[in-house]
């Protein structure tokens, strides 16, 4: 899911429940232009997907793993704190319940409701 500054969608990829959410960046990356930062949790901790923000132009502010031995010149805990965005827009989207409970069993059609949910936030009807 990408969001903008004011935590409205812009963007969003769907998979499977078994798929890790990092192996979806590369489409969620090449779909959003025009992006300065490309701000992600620590999930996201790969030369990849750094390599690729940067390639789209974007700085990639994510955190490394706790484990990691690599610095982060890069990594802006300002910028970081503005992550709840995200969050926030997924907890708007599970206030709707077909959603929340994934009624719909084909991904087409879940991928119709997502879309039609994230309609009804930039409109402001579903709070």
């Amino acid at each position: 899911m990408a969001a903008d500054a004011h935590g409205n969608p812009i963007d969003f990829e769907i998979t499977g429940g078994e798929v890790h959410d990092a192996k979806a960046a590369a489409q969620v990356i090449s779909k959003v232009k025009g992006v300065e930062n490309f701000i992600a949790d620590k999930g996201y901790d790969s030369e990849d997907i750094r390599e690729q923000a940067r390639a789209e132009g974007m700085n990639p502010v994510i955190p490394r793993k706790s484990n990691s031995k690599k610095p982060n010149p890069e990594f802006d805990s300002h910028l970081y704190k503005m992550r709840h965005l995200v969050e926030n827009l997924f907890a708007r989207l599970k206030h709707f319940r077909g959603i929340a409970t994934r009624f719909e069993k084909l991904a087409r059609n879940f991928k119709a409701m997502v879309y039609i949910a994230c309609s009804m936030i930039w409109i402001k009807v579903g709070k």
